[in-house]
């Protein structure tokens, strides 16, 4: 499965940053919505109402160490279209591919991507490029079953795809408007 090629800016953060830094606690308590008002609260003040719909978050290693907060869900609410970092927490991966939201390793992305840079990310070759120079970096592809899961938006759609859960439930798409 191909998906398509995805252009934005870049949000670049650092190494080991936690799952608390991205949904805090007090936010755990509110709707998807609003608690997507609060990521980055402390680390990155404002963030929530700079990033854009299409927009790409770039990290070092060890990104989303912590607990399985589902953060995935409120990176999609803002519109942030796939994560891409030199090493990913392995929980919080596969939470972000189970929602659909791509997750990319590309070791030295942070050292080449720097905040606010246009750049270019083909998932499936697992290559980002910075739109203003054509550098480009390749990384670590994912598995076809892997891009399958996030191509049909997270792993709840795709059993619903597959005829293993009914249409519509837990947020899985409804087929043929019934």
């Amino acid at each position: 499965m191909t998906i398509e090629l995805l252009e934005g800016s870049a949000w670049v953060f650092g190494d080991s940053i936690d799952t608390d830094n991205m949904y805090p606690g007090f936010a755990m308590k509110l709707s998807m919505e609003e608690a997507a008002k609060h990521v980055f609260y402390d680390l990155r003040p404002g963030w929530s109402e700079a990033v854009q719909p299409g927009d790409i978050v770039v990290a070092g290693r060890n990104f989303g160490i912590g607990s399985s907060r589902p953060v995935a869900q409120l990176f999609k609410q803002l519109g942030v279209v796939a994560l891409v970092a030199e090493e990913f927490n392995s929980l919080f991966f596969r939470n972000s591919i189970n929602f659909g939201l791509p997750a990319v390793t590309i070791p030295g992305v942070t050292a080449t991507v720097g905040d606010g840079d246009r750049v270019r990310l083909d998932v499936s070759a697992a290559s980002i490029e910075r739109v203003a120079d054509a550098q480009t970096l390749e990384g670590v592809k994912l598995p076809d079953f892997v891009l399958d899961i996030v191509g049909q938006g997270g792993l709840m759609a795709k059993l619903a795809g597959d005829g293993y859960l009914p249409a519509g439930v837990a947020g899985t798409p409804s087929r043929g408007g019934s």
